[in-house]
């Protein structure tokens, strides 16, 4: 029943959108669409006992884990839609967006949208590549808007890359289906039956399964060496665009290296994925913090900023304990929230400047106090400082790390740091540049729309407040989709 509200409200907002003239109208439906979707996981979590499934077969179910990532996923789109309103019209009137393309713009968010909920709700692993596969054409549409060559170039670097990875995924599944065929005397990709069912599987088959899946997964979340699509498509997309792939569409790779990982966790091989998601992991922080302090423009900084976190993220995974999955989980929350906070506040920098080149952008702290205070608190959030939500996340992850080796400890906190002094070292260049008083002249300051500011700074204080208070709910639901991954 759930999921075909989901089905409906979907359907009528797409079809409501193609028949609307006006970007206002679209932009509301948009908005309303995410809106709905919010209300319904909400409802969902509140009042459906989970885990639900549908269908005859159960190819689609709804548990904690789901739900859980359909929240932030309808959370982000809700702010990206309202920062839309003003910021797509910004873009429409300096050219950089033709008004013949809304149409296609908002449809393509809406159906990425439908597309990446239903990847949370995909109990049959084909089911969920498939999605997972129409959440990078969908968001390669939507780079494409902007009239710009570049961004065709970055669009297609992306479903290229993404996209050859994920083959090696449906090799992996084709792998696990086999294996349960012979098992089982059934073949079966639905999830549930998989972790019912793992003790009996071949461990070494299993093995082999998860190695494949990862590939694919491991693209799609821009965990190296497959990342490097992703600093070229977060910096040319839209910037409402690039806080999504950041934060939900990035996150659809790394939800199912969850899945898979649980999995593989009942078996014998459970060891050995661990250390290879521990050694990606820190090789995708080490490459990203590196990489990060060269960087010149503000999107690329973002964006290995991303690199880097997922990486923490796959390294939590890898640790495999149920503290350790627990602050992963609560790290993807916290990481999807402000980095709508730097890309939201990088759109009014690019609105304003017209560049992300940090020799660009002068007397920043005059002209967009807002966005500047955006990118100063959110990087302050992002790099771990209290008492914002990710420092929560952060400690407990080292301090597990710890107690799995010292030397562990020691290279992941010193990576951190070079990564904050990358974001030191950017910002404090920035604002320290003075355009002199002929240059302010000619820059006319850029007014930023209600809907940019509302979304940020309600971003902020969301992550201010879950970094002083954490809800007992929020705690329940976490040891919920934690037990029910079997992660003893």
């Amino acid at each position: 029943m759930i999921l075909s509200i989901y089905a409906i409200v979907g359907f009528v907002a797409l079809l409501l959108i193609l028949l609307c003239r006006s970007h206002r109208s679209m932009n509301a439906l948009s908005t309303v669409h995410s809106l709905a979707y919010f209300t319904l996981a909400l409802y969902t979590l509140l009042y459906v006992r989970l885990p639900s499934f549908y269908l005859q077969d159960r190819y689609f179910f709804i548990d904690h884990l789901g739900i859980y990532e359909a929240l932030i996923a309808a959370v982000l789109f809700f702010f990206a839609s309202v920062y839309s309103k003003g910021y797509v019209e910004g873009l429409i009137n300096i050219g950089e967006l033709d008004r013949g393309n809304l149409k296609l713009f908002y449809v393509a968010f809406n159906l990425l949208l439908i597309s990446v909920t239903y990847s949370f709700f995909s109990n049959n692993l084909a089911l969920f590549w498939i999605f997972a596969e129409l959440t990078t054409v969908f968001s390669a549409v939507l780079i494409v808007t902007l009239n710009a060559k570049k961004n065709i170039g970055a669009a297609l670097k992306y479903v290229f890359m993404a996209s050859t990875s994920m083959l090696f995924s449906f090799i992996g599944l084709i792998f696990l289906f086999t294996l349960t065929e012979h098992a089982l005397g059934a073949g079966t990709l639905n999830w549930d039956l998989l972790m019912l069912n793992a003790a009996q599987l071949s461990p070494t088959i299993l093995l082999a399964s998860f190695v494949f899946i990862f590939i694919g997964m491991a693209a799609k979340s821009g965990i190296v060496p497959f990342h490097a699509w992703l600093p070229t498509a977060y910096a040319k997309a839209p910037s409402a665009i690039s806080a999504i792939l950041s934060g939900s569409v990035s996150s659809v790779g790394v939800y199912g290296i969850i899945r898979a990982y649980a999995i593989l966790h009942q078996t014998a091989a459970a060891g050995r994925i661990s250390t290879l998601l521990i050694v990606f992991g820190l090789a995708s922080i080490a490459v990203a913090a590196f990489s990060m302090l060269s960087q010149i423009n503000l999107k690329k900084l973002i964006a290995f900023s991303s690199i880097e976190n997922t990486g923490l993220m796959i390294l939590g995974i890898g640790l495999g304990t149920p503290v350790a999955l627990f602050w992963v989980l609560f790290h993807k929350l916290a990481h999807a929230l402000t980095k709508a906070v730097l890309f939201f506040s990088g759109g009014i920098m690019h609105r304003q400047y017209g560049s992300m080149h940090a020799e660009e952008i002068k007397d920043a702290l005059e002209l967009q106090p807002l966005a500047s205070w955006g990118l100063i608190l959110g990087a302050a959030a992002i790099i771990g400082m209290p008492p914002f939500a990710i420092f929560v996340s952060k400690l407990f992850l080292l301090l597990q790390a710890a107690k799995l080796s010292p030397v562990l400890l020691f290279v992941v906190l010193a990576l951190l740091l070079v990564a904050a002094g990358a974001f030191a070292m950017f910002l404090s260049r920035v604002f320290a540049q003075d355009g002199g008083n002929n240059n302010n002249k000619k820059i006319e300051k850029y007014i930023v729309p209600d809907g940019m500011t509302f979304s940020i700074v309600a971003l902020i204080v969301i992550i201010f407040v879950l970094g002083i208070f954490f809800p007992q709910y929020l705690s329940d639901l976490l040891n919920n989709i934690v037990a029910e991954l079997g992660i003893k």
